[in-house]
């Protein structure tokens, strides 16, 4: 049976953890394709909240196999965190299955992040200095460890010998930074995290390729979203890794043709966190109130988030490079006291009205948003559960964005908790 993909079309913190909660109610198997531990999934149920970094949000779930895939890098430490913060609250993380090919997360990879940050100065990326980046950038080079290596403690020994020359001189001879230890680093890993995380261990392409071979369903997660990709975003303002759906193969070892839906993830506006380009921002009471109302602060940093309105440039764009099936729209309720709403439809450059995202960075920074207007429905959608008991107003709001982008809107979320959702089908 083929696969679905859930995937972020703005700038993460769309609400991709609460709708692959719910769609993964119907999958037998949820995966992470890519990321790592600077993903951020917030849950709410029954009152309870559940901040995911690593696991996939399938966990909360008894009849799902959670699956961390090749694509992802894993800090082994947070990891164990998480699994055990989950334990202490009753959730059992047996089922956790971890590729033996994702990439290790090591301490110097953290170092180097903040080094790198700290060097750009005013030209920083904003990045959550976790050591994502660096693991990457070691993953292409060909001297990463891998998540299997703890199978091993001297190839483990043997491979971060043969790389701390390379990452010390880093240290030392460019940043002017104290070299690393790999006896000390080795200890850790191998006395502390191997023991805890080797029981989860395992061919991963393989699990998940039964699974579709005995007609199940299997989900793939993606972390942060389509404008932070690395090849697709607003470059060099991007994560380390390719969030499209496209990474969704080449992070779990799923071909294309076993995929049949593309679920994208929006809000009903617009947030990014840190430096880069924002269209659509705002910068007055509006923003203020999107902020307070929707809780815009990071999950993992904390971080105050930027605010504006819905970018449908943006989503067709999204759209284009996913080959999206669906929409889910995350918090049309934050809009619910407003008198006005806005969407951006297109952005005027020089004079010149332009319906599409400009490849030309340049061209992006001088982008003014051209604007839709929509009356306010003024009313309370929290306990929504279908669409037709929507105010008129909302409902022509949607129906807008449809007609727009040619995608059906599948799933709307107007509230926090797991409850607070409607569908097509209600």
């Amino acid at each position: 049976m083929p696969a679905t993909v859930v995937v972020g079309t703005q700038w993460g913190d769309e609400g991709k953890g609460k709708f692959t909660d719910l769609v993964a109610q119907d999958m037998s198997m949820v995966v992470r394709y890519q990321g790592g531990h600077n993903a951020g999934h917030t849950l709410v149920v029954d009152g309870e909240t559940f901040a995911l970094q690593l696991i996939p949000s399938g966990i909360l779930s008894e009849h799902v196999t959670p699956v961390i895939g090749n694509g992802v890098v894993v800090d082994p430490g947070v990891l164990i965190e998480e699994i055990d913060a989950l334990e202490s609250r009753g959730i059992s993380t047996k089922k956790l299955r971890i590729s033996g090919n994702s990439h290790l997360i090591l301490p110097y990879h953290q170092e180097l992040d903040a080094l790198y940050e700290n060097y750009l100065g005013d030209e920083k990326i904003g990045t959550t200095k976790r050591g994502i980046g660096p693991a990457y950038a070691d993953k292409a080079l060909r001297i990463g460890l891998r998540v299997q290596d703890l199978l091993d403690s001297e190839v483990f020994t043997q491979k971060l010998e043969a790389t701390m020359p390379y990452i010390n001189g880093l240290l030392t001879q460019v940043f002017n930074h104290s070299p690393m230890d790999p006896a000390q680093i080795a200890k850790i890993y191998l006395d502390e995290y191997a023991p805890r995380i080797v029981p989860h261990i395992a061919d991963t392409i393989l699990l998940v390729n039964e699974e579709l071979s005995a007609k199940r369903r299997v989900l793939l997660e993606g972390a942060q979203a389509t404008f932070l990709d690395l090849d697709y975003g607003t470059y060099p303002f991007v994560t380390s890794s390719n969030p499209v759906a496209g990474g969704a193969c080449t992070g779990s070892g799923v071909g294309p043709l076993d995929i049949d839906r593309i679920i994208g993830i929006t809000k009903a506006y617009t947030t990014r966190v840190g430096a880069g380009p924002f269209v659509a921002e705002l910068f007055d009471e509006v923003g203020e109130h999107l902020i307070d109302i929707g809780h815009e602060y990071g999950t993992n940093t904390g971080r105050r988030r930027r605010v504006g309105w819905l970018d449908l440039v943006m989503l067709s764009y999204a759209n284009r490079v996913n080959s999206l099936t669906e929409l889910a729209i995350a918090k049309l309720d934050v809009l619910d006291d407003l008198e006005t709403i806005k969407v951006c439809v297109a952005y005027e450059v020089d004079g010149e009205r332009l319906d599409w995202m400009p490849s030309n960075q340049s061209l992006q920074s001088k982008a003014v948003p051209i604007y839709e207007e929509f009356p306010g429905w003024k009313c309370d959608l929290s306990e929504t559960k279908n669409r037709s008991e929507l105010p008129e107003e909302a409902e022509n709001y949607l129906n807008f964005i449809e007609n727009f982008l040619k995608i059906p809107i599948d799933l709307v979320g107007v509230g926090p908790g797991r409850h607070q959702y409607f569908s097509r089908q209600n």
